[in-house]
């Protein structure tokens, strides 16, 4: 339930939450799913319930034995905000990263309402990234639900992007991730997106991180754009300079 991570943009994944439920047109071909399915098969006692939300309370103090710091990606397999998981639930797992502080911790959801609601009934320590999950226009008020939640580190990942996303609202975000749709009935991703997304992070000095072009099979198209690669990321840890920056954006 934990592992080093072939994720470009982490290091390990940690799951004391599996399973999850598609909630819009970014889930439709979900990699978190597939795989349970083969999990399953093999016989993997966490995934007894297939992609049924199961709460695996033994591996919360998981991270508390890690001595070496890690990027660590926080339910790689599940969304730690769906509507499942119980609120005592999601704190327990925010005080292990809290008692954690030698990792980062990177959280994503596309559950942002629930995001939102619950931000002030936790605690958010510096080493605790949030991000939120935006594929295309039809999600983007996502964003202003993350630009409420007091995390010192916010991001956005738009992957799969699956369409445009012109007019996104940077202020009090920290990092953006752009990916394509990788694995059977990838749906394409086109430039003009990217290089959209791409002017309006150098506008407001985000950081951009490119993942890949996806496809079918992804170690083919690689993550090269305008023939280099991106792998910005936002500063760590935070400084208190940097803190002025990072104000919030009224809800």
């Amino acid at each position: 339930m934990a592992a080093n991570s072939s994720i470009e943009w982490t290091q390990a994944t940690w799951n004391p939450v599996t399973g999850c439920s598609k909630v819009s047109a970014g889930c439709k071909n979900c990699y978190a799913e597939r795989l349970v399915a083969r999990l399953q098969a093999m016989g993997n006692a966490r995934y007894r319930n297939g992609f049924k939300v199961t709460l695996h309370p033994d591996l919360i103090e998981l991270p508390k034995r890690w001595r070496e710091p890690r990027l660590i990606f926080v339910n790689s397999m599940s969304d730690l905000f769906h509507e499942q998981v119980p609120v005592e639930f999601i704190q327990r797992v925010f005080a292990s990263m809290n008692d954690s502080p030698q990792h980062t911790f990177q959280i994503l959801t596309k559950r942002s309402a629930r995001l939102r609601k619950l931000a002030g009934d936790l605690e958010w320590p510096v080493n605790v990234w949030m991000g939120v999950s935006v594929e295309d226009e039809r999600v983007i008020h996502r964003v202003g639900d993350l630009q409420a939640v007091p995390a010192a580190v916010r991001f956005l990942s738009c992957e799969p992007l699956i369409g445009p996303l012109h007019e996104l609202s940077l202020a009090g975000i920290h990092w953006v991730i752009v990916g394509g749709e990788s694995g059977p009935g990838a749906r394409p991703m086109k430039i003009e997106w990217i290089r959209s997304i791409f002017r309006q992070c150098r506008a407001a000095k985000v950081p951009f991180f490119f993942k890949q072009w996806g496809g079918v099979r992804k170690d083919l198209t690689g993550r090269e754009l305008n023939g280099r690669t991106y792998d910005e990321m936002p500063r760590h840890p935070i400084t208190p300079s940097r803190r002025e920056q990072i104000e919030l954006v009224p809800a």
